[in-house]
């Protein structure tokens, strides 16, 4: 069993940054790809970050937040960090980790999540 835990949200005006934190522990971290989901209000869970753990570091982004967001993993703290910046009112939703044995956008994919952790940018 893999326990992810996040942390990091809060509200942020427009044009502000925040670091989302996910510490996860219970298995071997480096076994798993990382991946970051966010799901606004009324609406559907979505993609937006993935990291690999082979070859570590590879990354993929949703285009909605490729060129302000990074995702990133350190294997000593067993730990991903998702840095926002730019933030825009639609990036407002409740953040969450995931870790999976594939290196994909799909929910389906991801077999471990955390409780996820709520950003709220105003205008």
């Amino acid at each position: 069993q893999l326990q992810l835990v996040e942390s990091g949200g809060g509200l942020v005006q427009a044009g502000d940054s925040l670091r989302l934190s996910c510490a996860v522990s219970g298995r071997t971290f480096g076994n798993y790809h990382m991946a970051w989901f966010r799901q606004a209000p009324g609406r559907e869970r979505v993609f937006v970050a993935a990291i690999s753990n082979r070859p570590v570091g590879s990354t993929f982004y949703a285009s909605s937040v490729k060129g302000r967001f990074t995702i990133s993993r350190d294997s000593t703290k067993n730990t991903v960090i998702l840095q926002m910046n730019s933030l825009k009112p639609e990036d407002t939703a409740a953040y969450t980790c995931a870790a999976g044995a594939l290196f994909t956008t799909a929910t389906k994919d991801y077999r471990y999540w955390g409780q996820g952790t709520q950003v709220t940018v105003s205008s």
